[in-house]
């Protein structure tokens, strides 16, 4: 089944009081993106840039470990660039319609699936310097055709090259509230890609609008706290060792000017021994035997965050 193609009508623009409102995604944390029209889109000038990029997508019955529900199974891929994002590219206006220049990208990503106007879901504009408008379609497929898209996709002429490999969008939050779809998000994204997702998931009912609001917010926990807590323990071991060897320096100091004075060279031998144990115990408290200070550190960060 075709994803929902109520945008796509190319016919005359109604008038501005009876156009209803565009769809937003509305998830906390995530900058909004300006909607318009494919009308709209089509209508801006030739200083703007369109690029066409296309989720995949199957339902999927599976469950992992048995028990926690897969939903569907969502296609992305692995860039060049170590960044995730959607089959597709720029397309070029002069030459190409918007599915025909999608369909171009895709055949050398995918090889298999080709796209039509009835699959057209959104347009937005993108932040930054650069004039661009990004248009997203959503196809649905079978779990099989789906499948098949994937082992297409690894004896394509992109594959290895412009993509490194295609990979599945978790779709479950684990009860640790991260594994999942939280720890997917925490990746990187180019351009528009990570909005796309999230809004699609949202408008085509694939996922609860607070679940995503949920998988987003627990990517923005504050990881930096524990870490400084734990740098700050290390640093006070490291003063309190500095300021235990500095006090028993001092007393050593008292200690020779007294044994000089009063000629006590066998109180000085005696005392000097101990004093030499107790500074080697300080030394030893600074810095343990085969544990720097970068050590301690990253000791103690270890152990705040288990």
């Amino acid at each position: 089944m075709a994803a929902v193609g109520t945008m796509a009508a190319m016919g005359p623009l109604p008038a501005m009081g009876a156009l209803p409102p565009l769809p937003t995604l509305g998830v906390p944390g995530v900058p909004e993106l300006k909607p318009l029209t494919r009308y709209e889109a089509m209508r801006l000038g030739p200083g703007w840039s369109h690029s066409c990029h296309a989720m995949l997508y199957a339902p999927n019955p599976g469950m992992l470990f048995g028990r926690i529900p897969l939903r569907y199974a969502v296609l992305m891929q692995m860039r060049f660039d170590g960044l995730l994002g959607f089959p597709g590219g720029f397309v070029d206006r002069r030459y190409w319609s918007l599915e025909d220049g999608l369909n171009r990208v895709l055949g050398l990503g995918l090889g298999c699936v080709r796209l039509t106007e009835a699959d057209y879901l959104c347009s937005h504009l993108t932040e930054g310097p650069h004039r661009v408008v990004a248009h997203f379609y959503a196809r649905q497929l079978t779990l099989e055709e789906l499948h098949t898209i994937e082992i297409s996709a690894v004896h394509s002429r992109d594959h290895g090259m412009e993509v490194m490999g295609m990979v599945r969008v978790p779709l479950y939050t684990q009860k640790d509230r991260m594994g999942g779809l939280p720890n997917f998000l925490a990746n990187s994204f180019v351009g528009t890609a990570k909005f796309q997702l999230l809004f699609a998931l949202k408008i085509l009912n694939m996922v609860p609008e607070e679940k995503l609001a949920e998988a987003v917010a627990a990517t923005q926990k504050p990881k930096k706290a524990a870490i400084d807590h734990a740098g700050g323990a290390a640093g006070h071991h490291h003063l309190h060792g500095h300021k235990a060897g500095n006090e028993l320096a001092k007393a050593g100091n008292e200690l020779a000017e007294r044994a000089e004075q009063a000629g006590a060279e066998h109180l000085v031998g005696l005392e000097g021994q101990a004093l030499a144990e107790q500074l080697a115990g300080a030394e030893a408290l600074e810095q343990p035997p085969g544990l720097g200070a970068d050590a301690v550190a990253e000791q103690a960060v270890a152990e705040a965050m288990e």
